[in-house]
């Protein structure tokens, strides 16, 4: 092992390590509202850094940068979409479904509040939810283990087709998720994103500064000596990497990422547990200021970084690693800057980590509280509802592992499958949950299980021997939402009306100061 490869080792144990003590000083939890919601306690920079860090992911210093390195600037589309849904979710959900979320029987998770708020007496829409949790979750908590072993094998490796190097990553970056999420719950997950949050947007303002320094701010003509044929048409927002102009599908499509952010349940459980209405306006310019400075430089690395790299990563397929082949060119000569690269390369562990511990958490609150707790142990102690729970995380772990062992799997694709599950089965239900007041069970039951079926059809099963999402390149997200929307609407209207009980709920979260 070389000394480079040390010095960086060390960077990495130290954080990791970090990571596990947080986890230990917040081990103690009295009850399920500790452990899922950390006793609706978050102030405004820890609900706001964490919400975002949970959000991002390896995705944004993987995925969004590879897309764009590959791409150019037509791919921004997707970072515009984002920003805007951010935007939405914390002025339009955030507020609302907080008090909601407190009057509606104090509901602890997204599966929960979908039943108190409708009265569901039979558990439908929780078992529905619960299970729409579930699958979901399982594909992106993969997404965040295959980032955390596609950077030890770039880091510790040869590359992402070392796969003893891939493996060995993949069990560190599960083993560790796993030790400080079961040990902690939600305060040391929140405490966690807090530190991860920050680290990830010092990286991601960093990195690609430095590099555009060391291209001496002539980004064109850095790319034309890189071997792009049309620089001008590469950093066009209306055009692709080839000149071409960019579909009204594919900007549809990418703008269509904004409409993911009312269904998440790792983001929307951030808006649960803030203390007050005041930190949640706090908050609220906290997140928005670091999504528009962490987009905005995820997207420009990508571009600096096509012109920087000496290596050519669309010739090799290794787009995603971008950020990392950024650093290492970057952060090489001598131990100390070799240390520094260490720790801005824990930047994209933090991304990693900051988003797959959340995954879990929900995932066993959806198990623990909604499914063992709420239908099949109504009486279930505190202490072994906490135990099924913290069973759930390791189950749903070992899933994501599983589908996560192919070095070859795409960051981008995995998160991008997850996001349209959740966005179309959850967000059109949220929504109206909270701003429609003649909303009922059976137009949520039926919108929710329309969006996730839209989803599974266009993504995973083939027509014709290809799939509707690559043969039409529209994104199920929009598609799925879309019809979700009407059809929640159109079965609402043509049923009975909610119960006075249920509007007067409605009423209330207009009123009260919580």
């Amino acid at each position: 092992m070389s000394t480079n490869t040390i010095v960086i080792l060390v960077a990495f144990v130290v954080y990791m390590g970090m990571m596990i003590l947080i986890g230990a000083l917040n081990s103690k939890q009295s009850n399920n509202e500790d452990y899922f919601l950390g006793g609706r306690g978050l102030g405004s920079w820890t609900a706001a850094l964490s919400a975002q860090a949970s959000d991002m992911s390896g995705w944004l210093l993987m995925g969004l940068p590879g897309a764009i390195y590959v791409a150019g600037t037509g791919e921004v589309w997707i970072a515009i979409g984002l920003l805007i849904g951010t935007v939405l979710n914390w002025f339009l959900v955030a507020r609302r479904l907080r008090k909601y979320t407190i009057v509606a029987n104090n509901s602890l998770t997204i599966p929960s509040f979908f039943e108190n708020r409708f009265h569901d007496k039979k558990g439908v829409l929780k078992i529905v939810s619960s299970i729409i949790v579930i699958v979901f979750f399982a594909v992106y908590t993969a997404s965040a283990f295959a980032s955390g072993a596609k950077l030890f094998a770039n880091v510790f490796g040869t590359g992402a087709d070392d796969k003893t190097a891939y493996m060995i990553g993949l069990i560190i970056a599960a083993v560790v998720i796993l030790v400080y999420t079961l040990l902690g719950g939600f305060k040391a997950v929140c405490y966690t994103d807090f530190i991860q949050g920050m680290l990830m947007l010092v990286a991601i303002l960093a990195v690609p500064i430095i590099a555009y320094i060391g291209i001496n701010g002539d980004l064109v003509g850095a790319l034309g000596a890189k071997g792009v044929a049309d620089p001008q048409g590469y950093l066009s927002l209306m055009k692709d990497s080839n000149g071409n102009p960019i579909t009204a599908v594919s900007i549809i499509s990418n703008l269509g990422w904004a409409l993911g952010y009312f269904g998440m349940p790792h983001i929307l459980v951030r808006f649960m547990a803030i203390k007050s209405d005041k930190e949640v306006k706090k908050s609220r310019i906290i997140a928005i200021v670091w999504v528009i400075l962490s987009l905005g430089a995820a997207s420009f690395l990508g571009l600096v970084a096509r012109g920087f790299l000496n290596e050519d990563l669309v010739a090799s397929g290794k787009s995603e690693v971008v950020f990392i082949k950024t650093i290492q060119q970057i952060f090489d000569g001598n131990i100390v800057l070799v240390f520094i690269g260490g720790v801005f390369l824990c930047g994209i562990l933090a991304a990693i980590m900051s988003t797959a511990d959340s995954q879990l958490l929900v995932t066993a609150s959806a198990v623990s509280e909604d499914m063992y707790k709420g239908v099949i142990k109504k009486d279930a102690s505190e202490k072994s509802a906490l135990n099924v729970g913290r069973i759930a995380v390791v189950v749903v772990a070992i899933i994501a592992f599983v589908i996560a062992l192919n070095p070859e799997s795409s960051v981008m694709g995995l998160v991008s499958d997850a996001w349209a599950g959740f966005g179309a089965a959850f967000g059109p239900i949220i929504l109206l949950s909270l701003f429609w007041k003649r909303f009922n069970l059976p137009g949520a039951v039926a919108g929710m299980i329309t969006g996730f079926a839209t989803v599974v059809i266009w993504d995973y099963i083939p027509f014709g021997g290809a799939l509707l999402k690559d043969t039409t390149s529209l994104y199920s997200l929009v598609l799925g939402f879309a019809l979700a929307l009407v059809v929640a609407v159109i079965v609402t209207l043509i049923t009975k009306k909610p119960s006075a009980e249920v509007e007067e709920e409605f009423d209330k979260v207009n009123t009260v100061e919580i």
